[in-house]
């Protein structure tokens, strides 16, 4: 019996993975739902509903006229980085009545990538406000829309009144390296605004 405890505590014990929270944000129709369906190595969890009659005049889905569904708590995916790092993926809602979601949702993550469509810029301004307020380091990621009007990266920063130091990529939410990308861009970011912070 004493043996057998012994080699017992002599066994290693298993290393858990660090989890690393990371929120995709955004506006309504960006493509939040597609970035974490793409990236996702298990089948995510989606908060979808069909749009009915009673989001008229409530939502707005100009530029977005063919979304069926919309993403009422959140969207939910896991990615496995190595065998001791895993990121999780929430995605946030993106109409105005579904915000409350957010502080819940933000909670302890790393940072966020907010999501921007050029056709409809300013949906991204709440996202960039709201993570501008809490300090929650964040990158801007232009999803490519087909037959969306192309702009420099440059005009984009300067549209959302970015400072210098907030990446601004393109990247098409339906391509796993492009997402993939994001996420690196990401984490290099949120780790270099933790060293650039100076220690209280």
């Amino acid at each position: 019996m004493a043996s057998e405890l012994s080699e017992r505590a002599a066994r290693p014990t298993p290393k858990l993975p660090t989890a690393v929270k990371i929120v995709i944000a955004g506006g309504f129709g960006v493509g939040k739902t597609t970035m974490v369906g793409t990236v996702s190595e298990t089948t995510p969890l989606r908060t979808e509903e069909i749009l009915t009659d009673r989001s008229v005049g409530v939502d707005d889905t100009s530029g977005v006229e063919a979304k069926a569904s919309t993403t009422v708590a959140m969207d939910f995916g896991r990615i496995t980085v190595r065998s001791d790092l895993v990121l999780y993926l929430f995605g946030t809602p993106g109409q105005e009545r579904f915000w409350f979601m957010w502080d819940e949702l933000s909670l302890g993550a790393l940072g966020a990538v907010v999501l921007a469509d050029t056709r409809r810029l300013a949906d991204c301004f709440p996202s960039v406000d709201y993570f501008e307020r809490r300090g929650t380091p964040f990158i801007v990621a232009v999803n490519c829309f087909d037959g969306a009007r192309q702009y420099e990266l440059e005009e984009v920063q300067l549209a959302l009144n970015l400072g210098p130091q907030v990446p601004v990529m393109l990247c098409d939410a339906r391509k796993l390296p492009s997402c993939k990308e994001v996420l690196i861009t990401l984490v290099q970011h949120a780790q270099q605004a933790r060293i650039s912070v100076p220690a209280s």
